[in-house]
């Protein structure tokens, strides 16, 4: 059993998809971030860089005591391993489908996060920081979709953990000021995405754990998600 530390954010929903794809068993622990509950010292012990998502594994594959794990791309790398499911075993395929999982770590997920922050949630509007990462955003879309006029997924003809990483950071792609038409590609590879029966069910979790997703966020929040230090 695998005990996922977990709120409805892009982040969050990379590893519900992964849980689900690889059919592992899970049990959902939230952590509502706008209440501040990533900052409790239990969580902290997980997870202590105070953000969602993360793991304790009370099974791990080395036989070995439970194992927590912080960040994202880490833990996906490690359910593809425990699991044998999404990433080549060896090999260059290994190494292209980890490329671009990192490519969404380091690239995707801090530029579009910069973007969400600057266009919806800055107490005050700087056109150039929102002008910065529109393009920016823009950019790495144009990548993307270039990726993907010539494969079927992101790490090439087999779908893994890297089309896992980046499709929740696409999700909301009108809240970046894009618009998927622009790139056929990246739309094909979306959709297809999409209607998968275990994204499908990951997506399900908001309504249990969050049904307030998207809506917008009170004093309290904001002080919990950009006033703490």
């Amino acid at each position: 059993m695998i005990d996922l530390y977990y709120w409805t954010t892009p982040n969050g929903h990379k590893i519900s998809i992964m849980l689900e794809e690889a059919k592992l068993a899970y049990r959902v622990k939230p952590i509502n971030i706008g209440r501040g509950e990533q900052f409790d010292p239990e969580f902290l012990t997980i997870a202590p860089n105070n953000r969602i998502p993360a793991i304790v594994d009370h099974a791990p594959h080395d036989g070995g005591q439970p194992l927590s794990m912080f960040e994202s791309g880490a833990i996906l790398e490690y359910l593809a391993e425990k699991s044998g499911l999404f990433l080549p075993s060896s090999g260059r395929e290994r190494y292209i489908v980890l490329q671009w999982l990192h490519w969404q770590m380091g690239g995707l997920g801090p530029m579009a996060g910069q973007n969400h922050h600057f266009c919806h949630y800055a107490p005050h509007k700087i056109d150039y920081a929102i002008e910065r990462y529109v393009r920016e955003t823009n950019r790495l879309y144009s990548v993307l979709d270039h990726r993907l006029a010539h494969h079927t997924y992101v790490g090439g003809d087999d779908y893994s953990i890297a089309d896992m990483a980046i499709y929740p950071w696409i999700v909301p792609w009108e809240k970046q000021r894009q618009t998927l038409e622009e790139f056929p590609d990246l739309e094909r590879w979306f959709e297809s995405i999409k209607a998968r029966p275990a994204v499908r069910r990951a997506y399900s979790l908001v309504e249990e754990v969050n049904p307030q997703a998207g809506e917008e966020i009170d004093e309290q929040a904001r002080k919990h998600l950009f006033g703490n230090r």
